[in-house]
């Protein structure tokens, strides 16, 4: 099966597994994906996540935190770039989340980083996705 969209595809797991109240979720690994990953767990949106081998292609396990209702610590996860119309900002242009509550994830030639630091290295980049 072709994928066209590997990062819209992973957030929509995150996004199903939430509203499912799964404790984990399973994803195709990419250089790409362990980047978002990281900046999930760095920004405290999950608990965790490990890499398993299968034999074919890694998969990234994530495991989703819940706070004591219940409830998702990740609210809502929105894909902006797409690969049929990308979103580019320059360093003046990227958009403050929620008044800093939550975060936009970018693509720059420093690597994946959120729009903290890209505002920190001075850089501009492809939106990839908002979270908060």
């Amino acid at each position: 099966m072709s994928m066209t969209d590997p990062i819209a595809d992973y957030l929509t797991r995150i996004r199903n597994a939430i509203k499912a109240k799964h404790s984990k979720v399973d994803i195709p690994a990419s250089k790409i994906k362990r980047e978002i990953t990281q900046i999930l767990l760095d920004y405290k949106y999950i608990k965790s996540f490990i890499t398993i081998e299968d034999g074919k292609q890694e998969i990234i396990r994530i495991y989703l935190k819940y706070d004591e209702n219940e409830v998702s610590v990740i609210s809502k996860i929105v894909r902006v770039s797409k690969p049929g119309l990308r979103n580019y900002v320059g360093v003046n242009e990227i958009p403050k989340i929620l008044n800093n509550l939550g975060i936009a994830i970018l693509s720059t030639p420093k690597g994946i980083i959120t729009d903290r630091d890209a505002r920190k290295h001075g850089v501009g980049g492809e939106i990839l996705c908002y979270l908060w």
